[in-house]
């Protein structure tokens, strides 16, 4: 009888793996043979840690939202003002969100994952509410609500378009949204 091998970090592994197989073959092309070879485990501890499929894209795209939640939190938090705020915002869309192939193909395979189920919308809604609420540190609500959506817009469009981006139209974007709304006129 072989001795069973210890491996507390496997769930983990096999989560992270699964992500890896998301980004390459994409969540149509991604199943418990594939992820186990690529977490370097046994298929038997696929079922063993999850009861299917469905539970492991759960917690692969709760993990993945989570940790551009927290980058996008962190980023805003070390803004002082207003201006630095907007900077921010730039960044977040030229840098963080725009520059990296994987997560654009995470961040799409969610969400057609969740246009069609909603057990899946529940992770895209909490990500969106926690990038609003990072953005209210600076903005007033509605103020957030349309930089995520720029944010979210620019990653489809950096997703599909061909053509390069410009970060001049996106700091442009960034201040006509978040500039102050002129006052009332006297009727």
């Amino acid at each position: 009888m072989m001795a069973r091998r210890f491996d507390p970090e496997r769930r983990d592994r096999i989560i992270d793996a699964c992500l890896d197989v998301i980004a390459e073959s994409g969540v149509a092309g991604t199943s418990h043979r594939r992820v186990a070879a690529a977490a370097d485990v046994p298929l038997g501890s696929m079922t063993y840690h999850f009861a299917g499929m469905d539970e492991l894209l759960r917690e692969a795209f709760t993990r993945f939202a989570q940790e551009i939640s927290n980058r996008f939190e962190a980023r805003m938090a070390t803004v002082p003002d207003l201006e630095g705020a907007r900077r921010a915002a730039v960044e977040l869309i030229t840098q963080d969100t725009l520059q990296n192939q994987r997560e654009l193909v995470l961040t799409q395979e969610l969400y057609t994952l969740a246009a069609r189920e909603p057990a899946f919308r529940t992770i895209t809604n909490a990500w969106m509410a926690r990038s609003r609420a990072a953005l209210e540190r600076h903005f007033d609500p509605l103020t957030a609500r349309l930089l995520d959506a720029l944010n979210e817009g620019l990653t489809l469009h950096r997703a599909l378009d061909t053509e390069p981006h410009d970060t001049a139209a996106v700091v442009e974007a960034v201040a006509r949204i978040t500039r102050p709304a002129p006052p009332p006129q006297d009727a």
